[in-house]
């Protein structure tokens, strides 16, 4: 790992100044960004000179609270406080589900719901160690993974010329709960968030820092759930993964590890809507989800995980 400073931020307003020039980095629980510093993955032009700590900001952004029906969720919250929280569980369960899926206990202790959201795709190409492949996502001219190993790849065509997808599981959560990203200067729909720049994930402009998650109370008798397709139980990033919201006659459906962005299935939410939920119109909405899926040769398999899990996670709200 190359040398770079570490500051500890205690204003938000001193860590935007840090962040001035392009050559500093934001760090909380830092389970995405060490890994990929410890690889080299990026041009050195673009290795961070310092990293700004925004854990010890105060106020904290370490919170999980319900004001006029609203969660508000502060951005450096860890994962596991976010799973075991009991008014998520009971009226934001998607959200729980998704936070408890995330990696191995270790990793949610440490890791923050808005690094969740803002950390870089998951590509063997793009992370292999020491920049060994210029690819599109560094400013190259070349997606390596369509011509090569893409068996994890996007089944909805590509962004920007990218087909790496997006790994995280709180995303598709807090879509389907119509959640919104607060930063330090705007506030942001949760699907809008979401992009496919050089290298980032998000919107998020220079200086720029998420301060807060905030989704508001479901419909009155709204059921929510997440589902996660994955090789292993533990540890592993998403083969496919899948969060609804079902209520007062419509549903919000989302997946996720199957495009470079999260994605809305919004034929899903059409074929459902105003059905009650059971089996052969669970199969229908899972049926429509996939509808615009355009796999790869290596990838076809993952258009039957993701109908599935669209039919499976709309049955487990019943």
């Amino acid at each position: 790992m190359k040398a770079f400073n570490h500051e500890n931020a205690k204003t938000l307003a001193e860590a935007k100044t840090a962040l001035a020039g392009g050559k500093a980095e934001i760090i909380a629980g830092g389970t995405d960004l060490i890994g990929r510093l410890k690889d080299n993955i990026l041009p050195d032009k673009m290795y961070p000179a310092s990293l700004i700590n925004i854990k010890t900001i105060a106020p904290t952004l370490d919170y999980v609270r319900e004001e006029a029906g609203v969660l508000k969720i502060g951005a450096t919250t860890r994962l596991a406080d976010i799973a075991s929280n009991q008014a998520v569980n009971q009226k934001y369960t998607a959200l729980a589900q998704a936070a408890l899926r995330v990696a191995t206990p270790h990793v949610r202790d440490m890791g923050t719901i808005g690094g969740n959201l803002a950390q870089l795709h998951r590509c063997w190409y793009f992370r292999k160690p020491e920049n060994r492949f210029q690819c599109v996502r560094k400013g190259g001219t070349t997606c390596f993974a369509m011509t090569g190993d893409n068996r994890y790849h996007s089944i909805f065509g590509n962004v920007n010329k990218c087909i790496a997808v997006h790994p995280s599981d709180v995303a598709p959560a807090l879509i389907a709960l119509n959640a919104t990203v607060v930063t330090n200067v705007r506030k942001i729909p949760i699907e809008n968030f979401f992009d496919v720049k050089f290298p980032s994930n998000t919107v998020l402009n220079p200086g720029e820092i998420i301060t807060e998650i905030q989704v508001p109370a479901p419909p009155a008798g709204a059921k929510s759930a997440f589902l996660k397709f994955a090789i292993r139980k533990s540890i592993d990033f998403p083969i496919v993964n899948c969060a609804v919201m079902v209520g007062g006659g419509a549903a919000r459906i989302a997946l996720n590890a199957v495009a470079p962005k999260p994605y809305r299935a919004t034929r899903a939410e059409a074929a459902i809507a105003g059905k009650p939920i059971n089996e052969a119109n669970a199969e229908a909405a899972g049926a429509a989800a996939v509808e615009d899926a355009k796999p790869l040769t290596a990838t076809k398999y993952k258009v039957q995980i993701a109908r599935t899990l669209v039919k499976r996670a709309l049955l487990t709200t019943v």
